[in-house]
């Protein structure tokens, strides 16, 4: 398999910004795609992930920088961009009043798909969408799960260079969840490159690399392992009585990065191996209880609260 650093560059950044009024959503981003890559785009609300999908898309001009889409300037040709790509919103525009069959024609006939092409088309489509049984229902009466896979379907149906999602399982089911991504995973295999934004952070870790968002800005950007690397020896668990205010108490500590609630745990990352006796003691005198400590396999979610976490992230 080509490794990601020899791939051919499908989409290039280059200090590309975005402001509104005064407001940057996005803050001088540089970095690249390559070919067949599958590529996530993480971050909280307001992060800057629909306006990089939607400038990638040629929806939406950049203030200042440029990016290039299968070779094509988003600035200079935006036009020309939307031809090389599938672009998929988090409200992509189905017709309720049309079948299953009619929205995939119309969008066939929308991209001028040869006509000899299209029944070949359809019917990978249907495998693996599993929407064949269900080609003749009306589109606003399929579930939300089965939209979203139509929707997918309709963008895929004029094989594109490049596919754009943004937030494509965003209130789904987890069933159809799954099968999204198992499509997604099947373009990408074919040799597609598919950029995906997602606030699921376990949805990330199926991407060959991601890019953490943070205020427009981008806060790390490597494989899903490389990231969780960055923690090992410097992330711990601890299980005390009250986990919402032993992250108040540590926080702001100067052997402390991070620290966060998760459920019953404390989840903290510091600034070098070797703090848990001193934040232990800390915590304790400060009246809470802590029945264990241990070292802590980070996740992705571990990653980008460290990463994006005051005053590491300003």
């Amino acid at each position: 398999m080509t490794s990601l650093e020899s791939r051919e560059p499908m989409v290039t950044l280059e200090n590309l910004t975005r402001r509104f009024g005064d407001a940057a959503a996005l803050d001088g981003l540089s970095f690249a795609v390559g070919r067949g890559e599958l590529f996530g785009i993480v971050g909280p609300d307001g992060s800057g992930k629909t306006t990089l999908l939607r400038i990638l898309a040629g929806v939406l001009p950049p203030t200042s920088g440029d990016a290039t889409v299968a070779g094509v300037s988003v600035r200079k040709d935006p036009e020309g961009v939307k031809h090389r790509i599938a672009y998929m919103s988090q409200r992509f525009g189905l017709y309720a009043d049309l079948t299953v069959r009619e929205n995939i024609d119309f969008y066939a006939a929308l991209y001028q798909v040869p006509r000899r092409e299209v029944k070949g088309r359809l019917e990978r489509l249907y495998e693996f969408s599993r929407l064949g049984p269900f080609a003749d229902r009306l589109a606003g009466q399929l579930s939300g799960g089965m939209k979203q896979k139509l929707s997918l379907c309709c963008a895929l149906v004029h094989e594109p260079e490049v596919l754009l999602l943004d937030e494509p399982t965003f209130g789904v089911d987890p069933i159809s969840r799954r099968d999204l991504w198992l499509i997604v995973h099947e373009m990408v295999g074919r040799g597609m490159t598919a950029v995906v934004s997602t606030a699921y952070l376990d949805e990330a870790e199926r991407c060959d690399r991601v890019a953490l968002l943070q205020r427009g800005m981008l806060a790390g950007l490597d494989t899903p392992l490389a990231l969780m690397t960055l923690l090992a020896g410097r992330a711990l668990s601890f299980q005390t009585d009250d986990s919402r205010i032993a992250a108040r108490v540590l926080k702001g500590h100067p052997l402390v990065r991070s620290a966060a609630a998760f459920g019953g745990e404390l989840h903290v990352t510091t600034q070098k191996e070797g703090a848990e006796p001193v934040l232990t003691a800390v915590l304790r005198e400060a009246g809470l209880r802590v029945d264990a400590v241990r070292p802590l396999t980070a996740s992705l979610e571990d990653v980008f609260i460290d990463l994006t976490s005051a005053p590491h992230a300003a």
